[in-house]
């Protein structure tokens, strides 16, 4: 279970501009984010939060940032999400706040939860979360949760409203639709040599969409999702 925020201690960032180059030295970007009023309703927050900030990569900056950390060289297993831990737990350590991540369950911290209630990220037409600065390529690497209210980002429409929707039309197995995610019929795709383009360069359906522009997911860094993806028997909010 997570601890409490801390409201003993003095606060390690007082104002919103360090916090923000501590994350950009991470190639890190706060996506979203709940204030009190949200926190008060949202599930599976430590008691007492008042503020929580979602943590994307920032992207395209994020890839070479990660692959040059220790974790990505020493060749163990689960280079990501320890990465995620030590860089966004040493970040809640100098800041008094509690790191939350999509990822170490049962129970899984509901992340996507927490992004929708933030007005700010939505549920695409094929059932990924989507927002105007991420695509269909938004994901959280962690979330801090503050004892005390912070600025959070504002809630943005979805840019699905005036979209034509090219994600519904462009798996190549129709993997992604009205009925949901054919999670089997994906991977059986990536298996094959037709599912190349996808494996090596990310979903066909997120790179779709229109809102990211082109090119702000890195190849290298899909093609790792993607891998991740054919080995994991758990599906992580990336």
């Amino acid at each position: 279970m997570a601890q409490a925020p801390s409201s003993a201690r003095p606060e390690a960032f007082p104002g919103a501009a360090p916090l923000q180059a501590a994350l950009q030295n991470a190639a890190l970007r706060i996506a979203a984010g709940l204030d009190a009023t949200a926190c008060a309703s949202a599930a599976g927050l430590p008691p007492g939060t008042r503020s929580l900030l979602l943590l994307s990569p920032d992207e395209p900056a994020f890839w070479p940032v990660f692959t040059a950390a220790p974790e990505w060289l020493d060749g163990a297993p689960d280079p990501m999400d320890r990465w995620s831990r030590r860089v966004i737990g040493t970040l809640a350590e100098r800041c008094h706040a509690t790191a939350l991540f999509p990822f170490g369950g049962p129970p899984w911290a509901p992340f996507l939860d927490w992004a929708r209630a933030s007005g700010r990220i939505h549920a695409s037409p094929v059932g990924m979360l989507v927002s105007r600065a991420g695509g269909l390529f938004t994901s959280f690497r962690g979330a801090l949760a503050f004892d005390r209210d912070l600025p959070v980002p504002a809630a943005d429409a979805t840019p699905c409203r005036s979209c034509a929707a090219p994600c519904t039309a462009t798996c190549p197995v129709a993997a992604l639709g009205p009925g949901g995610y054919d999670v089997a019929r994906c991977k059986a795709h990536l298996r094959h040599p037709e599912g190349r383009a996808c494996l090596e360069g990310g979903c066909l359906a997120r790179r779709a969409c229109p809102a990211a522009p082109p090119g702000q997911r890195l190849s290298a860094h899909s093609a790792y999702h993607m891998a991740q993806f054919l080995g994991a028997p758990h599906l992580e909010a990336r």
